[in-house]
C-alpha cells in the first residue's frame, strides 16, 4: 500500500474514546469479579482455538494483505488496517508481555518499563513466519499461569487503560484481549473474500532486435 492510498488514522497510542473507555473498565472490573483463574484459561484456549481457525484456513499470500475495517469497540483508531499476519504479531508481543508480567509479579517484582499501547503495534511486513512465533507466546501465557503459585498478588503493573492490576488482572486480560483480535481477523478475512483475487507475477518475454 502506497502513501496516497494509505488511511488516516489516529496515531498509535492515542487510547479509546473516553465513554468507552469507561464501559471496557466497568466490564474489565466485572470480569475480575466473576472470573477464576481456570475460566481465564478456558477463555485463552477458546479464543486460541478460533483464531487457529481463521489464519490456518487463510491462503498465506493473502494474509499478508492489509484490510481496512470498521473500529471495533475496545481497539485503537490505528488497530484497524492490519493483515491477519499483522494481528498476528501483534497477539505475539501482548502474550509475550502478558506472560511476562505474570512472571513477574508472581514473584514479588514489577517491571520497570511501562506499559505502553504504541510499543506492541506490529510489523507492516509480517508474513506466514510469524505464526510459530504467535503459537509458542499461546504457550507462555499459559505456562505462566499455571506456574503461578498464586495470580492475586500485592506486587501490581499499570496497564495504559486498565490502571494498577495484580497477576490475576493480567491473566483477565489475556483471553479478552484474543477475543476482540479474534473479530477482528474474522472482519479482516471476510474484507479479504471481497477483494480481487491476487494475480501471480508474469514472466517477461523479450526478443531480439
Amino acid at each position: 500500500m502506497n502513501a496516497i492510498s494509505e488511511p488516516r488514522l489516529a496515531p498509535p497510542g492515542a487510547g479509546l474514546p473516553k465513554i468507552e473507555l469507561f464501559i471496557a473498565r466497568l466490564i474489565f472490573r466485572r470480569r475480575l469479579v466473576v472470573g477464576t483463574r481456570e475460566s481465564f484459561n478456558a477463555d485463552f484456549k477458546r479464543e486460541r482455538e478460533r483464531i487457529a481457525n481463521l489464519y490456518r484456513n487463510c491462503d498465506p499470500q493473502a494474509a499478508a494483505r492489509r484490510v481496512l475495517i470498521k473500529r471495533l469497540r475496545g481497539m485503537e483508531d490505528s488497530s484497524r488496517n492490519w493483515s491477519v499476519w499483522m494481528t498476528l504479531d501483534h497477539l505475539r508481543m501482548v502474550n509475550r508481555a502478558i506472560a511476562h508480567n505474570i512472571k513477574q509479579l508472581s514473584r514479588g517484582v514489577v517491571p520497570k518499563v511501562a506499559a505502553n499501547t504504541a510499543a506492541v503495534k506490529p510489523n507492516p511486513e509480517s508474513d506466514a513466519s510469524v505464526a510459530a512465533g504467535y503459537d509458542s507466546s499461546c504457550e507462555a501465557v499459559l505456562e505462566a499461569a499455571e506456574a503461578a503459585t498464586e495470580l492475586k498478588t500485592k506486587a501490581r503493573y499499570a496497564h495504559p487503560w486498565f490502571g494498577s492490576i495484580d497477576a490475576f488482572g493480567w491473566h483477565a486480560l489475556s483471553g479478552y484481549h484474543m477475543g476482540l483480535h479474534r473479530v477482528q481477523l474474522e472482519l479482516i478475512i471476510e474484507g479479504l473474500r471481497r477483494m480481487p483475487p491476487i494475480k501471480p507475477l508474469g514472466h517477461a518475454v523479450y526478443s531480439a532486435g
